[in-house]
Order: structure tokens, then C-alpha cells, then sequence
């Protein structure tokens, strides 16, 4: 399947995933039977270089056309679309790696071989990278890795590992006990216990407000066996490489929600447009100012990206500025459309508290502001 065939599956799913919104929207825990339908769709391609069969070109060719399969996925289901934007995300990390070192690059090409197979043969990939105090920055892991004969064990708290219990494999950070620096690691979590038996305890499961069923627990890992990115010790680059993928693939999920709440709020509003108060206009007209800046700023993320100017930055300027924009947006349409959208049966209490997940998806907010300053102007890098 190409691109184009894979986004029409999906768009099909998406609908019928929005015509049992109000079910969904209830859940606290993901359908497996969902995940398998996207795996028929060709879903699971997004993670898969274009030599082995799958969707991925580069970064510059193929942001536009993931980010709108994910795009369309968040209109039926913005919990699942989340967890499915983990799989291209984390193997992006390879994907979006041009070039390792000479001395590297047989073990790199047999490893990102390997992943792709992975995901042709089914399996989900998803991530577990971050930890409590951290701040959501994944070098300042405490986890440790110790050496066990050809590969390593992982002990360590973490937590927010979306897709918990769906996906097969997931990546994660932690130093290595022969190295000073941490670096990327992999996991296979298929069918892994929770109750500490195989080295995975789980210490709290997902009850987020937002994003309610993402799954996305709080384990404890002792000694767990894992395996290390095959360019070790370069998780810095790794991560920059990804970085513009991975921010426009989190923005599209928001703006495929957002555009599901503007096209439900039209039609709610549509049979009383005439009587609308003075407040209610104003508020309504600042919300449809929100909605054109969120699909401007989309769209000049995937235009930076396909440019290749200044991408990292461009990337993580538009992500930020949807999750402020998205937040603001729901409000106003909460305000305007009146005390109903408090209700558990309204999708817009659901969708206002979706939509500030961006806001806290890698890098979150303390750590991207970081990144914007130190990348600003008056640090001598250009706009």
C-alpha cells in the first residue's frame, strides 16, 4: 500500500470510530480489536522505510503525508490516534538518522532492518521514556542498564508509556553501567506481566483527565531485559533528528481534534446563529481567528520541515504555539455553546481536556520553552 492508500483506510476507520463517539469517549482503557483493524488498514507501514515495503522516505518527504494519516485518525478517535502516533514517533529515531559512523553502520543497518520487520509483522511500538522529576527530558534518566552478556537489563521507575499493554515493543532511556551518558534502549513488552513475576510492576495506572484511553501506566522495571540502539552513545543526535517528525506528528493528532470540534460546534450553533448575544458573537468570531491560526501554524511546520529551514525549531515553535491556541479554542467554544458541554454525554468536556496533552507531549512545556529561548534570535540563531 502507498501513502494514499493507507490515509483512505484509515479515513474509513475514522468515521466509524466517530459514529460511536459518545461510547468512546467514555472509556478508560483501549480495544485491541481497534488497534487490529488499523494494522489491516496498513497503518503499521508508517514505521517502515520505503525499501522494505513501508511509507517512510526521509523526514523532509514523508512528514506531511504520516502527519495526515494521523491528522484524520484524531477525528474519529483522538485516544487511539495519540497511541498510534507513538509507533512511527519512536521509530523515527532511526528513520530520521541519515548517517551513523563507519564502525556502526553494519550493526545499524541490521538493527533498523530488524525494527521494520517488527512492525510488517504486526507489532506496535510505542515509548516509556520518561520518569518522575525529570521534567520530561529524557537524558536525565536515572534508570540504570546492566550488562547481561550481548544485550542489557533495565531497573527504573517510568512512567507515561502510552499504548501499555498494545504495543509489542517500546523505547526508552536509561545509562548504560558501561558508559557515563544515557542512551536510546528498546524493549518487547509482548504479553509482559504486571505484577513484578518477569521484572515490569506496575506502579500506576493511566486516570488522566485528557487523553483518558491512551493507557498510558506508570511501571517499575527491575532487571528487565533490553536492548541498546546499535549507534551508542549518540542519543543527542538521535533525538534532534527525529525532533521536526516527531513535533508535527503530536500537532496533527490536535488539529485533526480541533477540526472535529469546529465542524460539531458549526452545526450545533448553525440553527440559533441569529441569536447569538454580543458576547457570544465575539467569542465565537475569536474562535474561528484560533482555528485559522492552529491550520496556519500546521501547515508551516510541514512546510519548514519539507524545506529543511530550520525545521527543529519551526517544528517545535508550531507545536507550542497549537497546544496554547487548542486550549484557547475549546474554551470559547465551551463558553459559546453554554453549561451542556460540562456534561459527561458532550464531547467538547472530553475534546478541552484532550487538547492540552500537547501542551505536556515531549518536549513539554518547562523543556521546550528552554529549547525556544536558547534557539531565539538574540542567542544568534535566525528565525
Amino acid at each position: 500500500m502507498d501513502s494514499a492508500q493507507v490515509l483512505g483506510n484509515v479515513r474509513s476507520l475514522s468515521s466509524r470510530f466517530a459514529e460511536d463517539r459518545e461510547t468512546r469517549q467514555l472509556r478508560r482503557h483501549l480495544d485491541r480489536d481497534d488497534f487490529n483493524q488499523l494494522k489491516d488498514a496498513g497503518f503499521l507501514l508508517t514505521g517502515v522505510r520505503a525499501d522494505q515495503g513501508g511509507l517512510w522516505s526521509s523526514v523532509r518527504e514523508s512528514t506531511r503525508p504520516l502527519c495526515e494519516i494521523l491528522r484524520v485518525l484524531a477525528q474519529g478517535d483522538p485516544s487511539v490516534a495519540l497511541v498510534s502516533s507513538m509507533h512511527p514517533a519512536v521509530l523515527s529515531f532511526w528513520l530520521a538518522t541519515p548517517e551513523v559512523d563507519a564502525d556502526s553502520r553494519p550493526a545499524w543497518d541490521e538493527q533498523i532492518a530488524w525494527l521494520g520487520q517488527t512492525a510488517l509483522d504486526g507489532h506496535f511500538w510505542g515509548t516509556i521514556t520518561s520518569e518522575p522529576g525529570s521534567g520530561g527530558d529524557i537524558a536525565k534518566t536515572k534508570a540504570e542498564a546492566r550488562k547481561d552478556r550481548a544485550d542489557y537489563r533495565l531497573s527504573g521507575q517510568k512512567h507515561f508509556g502510552s499504548g501499555s499493554g498494545i504495543t509489542s515493543f517500546m523505547i526508552t532511556t536509561a545509562v548504560p553501567e558501561d558508559a557515563e551518558d544515557p542512551d536510546l534502549f528498546f524493549m518487547d513488552v509482548r504479553d509482559a506481566a504486571w505484577d513484578g513475576s518477569n521484572g515490569i510492576t506496575m506502579m500506576r495506572e493511566w486516570d488522566g483527565m485528557g487523553m483518558a484511553a491512551t493507557q498510558s501506566h506508570a511501571l517499575q522495571f527491575d532487571n528487565y531485559p533490553t536492548t541498546r540502539c546499535a549507534w551508542p552513545g549518540n542519543l543527542l543526535p538521535l533525538t534532534i533528528a527525529a525532533g521536526p517528525y516527531v513535533a508535527c506528528s503530536f500537532t496533527a493528532v490536535i488539529v485533526g481534534l480541533i477540526e472535529s470540534t469546529m465542524a460539531l460546534a458549526q452545526q450545533q450553533l448553525a440553527p440559533r446563529r441569529t441569536g447569538l448575544r454580543p458576547y457570544e458573537q465575539v467569542e465565537w468570531a475569536r474562535v474561528e481567528m484560533d482555528a485559522w491560526l492552529i491550520r496556519q501554524a500546521y501547515e508551516g511546520m510541514l512546510r519548514a520541515v519539507e524545506a529543511d529551514a530550520n525545521a527543529l525549531m519551526s517544528a517545535l515553535r508550531g507545536k507550542t504555539a497549537v497546544a496554547e491556541l487548542a486550549e484557547s479554542l475549546l474554551s470559547r467554544v465551551c463558553k459559546v455553546l453554554g453549561g451542556g458541554t460540562f456534561s459527561q454525554s458532550s464531547p467538547f468536556a472530553h475534546w478541552y481536556e484532550d487538547v492540552r496533552a500537547l501542551g505536556f507531549l515531549r518536549p513539554p512545556w518547562g523543556l521546550v520553552f528552554d529549547q525556544l529561548y536558547l534557539g531565539s534570535a538574540i542567542h544568534g540563531e535566525h528565525q
